[in-house]
């Protein structure tokens, strides 16, 4: 890839993720389309404050990073904390204040990416993987809790962890990619995510 494509793709990218404010929040459709493994991959996908929140993740871990191995650090504490979370919402445990704290989420996350916020370990973690029990809760709060459809249940949960996986990745390559070419436009497109997430908690 030349310089030139690459610069295209890179803004691309960025300003796709910065436009994001302009859809309509989708919400959480695994009650209406069933719980299955593809469900589940597809999920992060159309849920808009998802697939933002787990993409800005890796956008951020990847700009404060000093190698690829740090940069996976945060990632890996989000999936393991929204499994948590996701554990409590088929438990039917109450936790107050989810949509809000999803909200919030998108307005830290994106503030951080906008700021290149450099933040110690522990500290990215802990706000990281807080916001993270929130959208695992989302996702299992959700879910057919009945013991006929647990496998159900739990492929829909995998699928969704691969595909968290997937944004953590995606979002470490983008991060990578503005931090050596492009720093401004990461500071575009985290102002856009911290836009968002205002409008989801005034709407």
């Amino acid at each position: 890839m030349n310089r030139s494509t690459r610069a295209r793709a890179i803004v691309g990218a960025s300003l796709a993720l910065a436009s994001a404010a302009a859809i309509a929040h989708p919400g959480h459709d695994a009650a209406t389309v069933g719980a299955s493994l593809w469900a589940g991959l597809l999920h992060p996908f159309t849920g808009m404050d998802h697939l933002l929140a787990m993409t800005g993740v890796g956008v951020w871990s990847a700009l404060g990073a000093r190698s690829p191995r740090e940069a996976l650090r945060m990632p890996f504490v989000f999936v393991a904390l929204m499994l948590a979370g996701a554990a409590l919402g088929l438990a039917g445990a109450g936790l107050p204040l989810v949509e809000p704290m999803i909200a919030a989420s998108l307005l830290v996350i994106g503030l951080l990416v906008a700021l290149r916020a450099r933040l110690p370990v522990w500290a990215g973690m802990a706000i990281v993987g807080g916001f993270a029990v929130f959208h695992g809760y989302a996702h299992g709060a959700e879910l057919p809790t009945a013991a006929g459809a647990l496998p159900a249940a739990a492929a829909y949960v995998g699928g969704f962890t691969v595909a968290t996986m997937m944004l953590h990745l995606s979002g470490i390559g983008l991060g990578q990619a503005l931090r050596r070419h492009a720093g401004w436009l990461a500071r575009v497109a985290g102002a856009g995510v911290a836009l968002y997430g205002v409008g989801l908690m005034v709407a």
